[in-house]
């Protein structure tokens, strides 16, 4: 949701050669752009906790992550969106991997193989305590921004 296209056409480039599935590059980037058009509609919040290492690992090249880190930056001044950073220092807490909660109906987990799709309210609540914890470590505002610069000013030293 927060990918640039050039971010995206590097994550795809490396998932295409990864599976050896067909290179649709361009329909998924066009369906990632079209699909963050929620973020400037209607009235939702949207919430994102990233880890530092997320700010750091090079996907694509330096102007990549440049440009992806400048997106971060701007997104965060949008009034719905909220982002948020647990500090690479910050203790493990809990175990997890990518996963979107939306609100208490539906959890999407990304693992290697599947996308899965959760709607048991049990699980449901268990994704909602490991969000929990997780923001409870994250920094925002000024503080996320301070990461999200000092990353970017490692890729842009000048």
């Amino acid at each position: 949701m927060l990918q640039t296209a050039e971010y995206a056409e590097a994550v795809l480039r490396q998932v295409i050669e990864f599976y050896g599935v067909p290179d649709d590059v361009a329909g998924g980037v066009a369906t990632r752009m079209q699909r963050q058009q929620v973020l400037y509609r209607g009235d939702r919040r949207f919430v994102f906790v990233l880890a530092e290492q997320a700010l750091r690992t090079t996907v694509g090249d330096d102007d990549v992550m440049a440009g992806q880190l400048d997106r971060l930056l701007a997104v965060m001044s949008t009034a719905r969106v909220v982002v948020g950073i647990v500090p690479a220092s910050a203790p493990y807490r809990v175990p997890t991997n990518q996963f979107i909660l939306f609100d208490d109906r539906t959890v999407n987990v990304e693992t290697v193989s599947a996308e899965l799709t959760i709607t048991q309210p049990r699980e449901i609540a268990l994704y909602a305590a490991a969000f929990e914890q997780i923001w409870a470590q994250a920094t925002t505002g000024d503080a996320a921004r301070t990461l999200i610069r000092a990353a970017l000013q490692e890729r842009n030293p000048t």
